[in-house]
């Protein structure tokens, strides 16, 4: 069983969507498993403290790094990775969720307030993972996410396994356009080639597409899908 275990100081966040369409009936069903650790468990005073005011000076509080080890020592260790959900960490790709879920599952702490203490991220051995360049209130709701992508990848939750494989970068490429029924909608067709029952033209139009809209649209991900295809 794939696993996953948070630890955040908003326990009631989750399930959350979680518990919702395919990764919700894969959660009842035993596909995966989610427990979720209050931080605040881990202090040791009697308002729970979780954090306090920055070294040097500075807006907003620190989550302590003392508090927050002992919430992660109380997760059994195993060989799952560790992951903070920070807006430092390395963006989060469609290879490492690939990754993630042919794993055992992980371990995710949900940063909150202006950050986590750096030496508790050293000491023990997190991986900051971010979604992108913006900043939230806190980790949890990447968190969701983190784990929707993963679970949707676990053998038996999809439907169509060829689906997974021809979705947005699958191969580097954006997915191409989607079109169904009615073939005619205010005015628009569905184009020809869709309805032509040609599959080798089908399957060419659509690569054609992908390249296309990721030449237009992510330029980034256009130079590295056209190096990949240098000899």
């Amino acid at each position: 069983m794939w696993r996953a275990s948070i630890l955040t100081i908003f326990p009631e966040m989750f399930p959350g969507p979680l518990a919702l369409s395919l990764a919700g009936k894969a959660l009842s069903s035993g596909v995966w498993s989610l427990d979720t650790h209050d931080i605040r468990d881990a202090a040791s005073d009697r308002h729970r403290t979780v954090d306090d005011t920055p070294a040097g000076g500075g807006p907003g509080m620190v989550m302590k790094a003392d508090v927050l080890a002992r919430a992660i020592d109380a997760v059994p260790p195993d060989a799952r990775p560790r992951l903070l959900m920070s807006p430092r960490g390395a963006p989060l790709t469609q290879s490492r969720v690939a990754r993630l879920a042919a794993g055992q599952g992980a371990v995710i702490v949900c940063g909150r307030f202006e950050g986590v203490d750096e030496r508790l991220i050293a000491a023990r051995q997190l991986e900051e993972v971010s979604l992108g360049d913006f900043v939230l209130s806190g980790g949890e709701p990447a968190a969701i996410a983190l784990l929707d992508a993963c679970v949707r990848l676990l053998p038996g939750v999809m439907g169509k396994e060829a689906s997974i494989a021809e979705e947005s970068f699958a191969d580097g490429l954006l997915e191409y356009p989607q079109y169904t029924r009615p073939p005619l909608w205010e005015g628009q067709p569905i184009p020809e080639v869709l309805l032509s029952g040609d599959h080798a033209k089908v399957k060419a139009w659509r690569q054609a597409e992908a390249e296309r809209l990721t030449h237009e649209r992510r330029p980034d991900l256009w130079a590295a899908y056209q190096a990949r295809k240098k000899p």
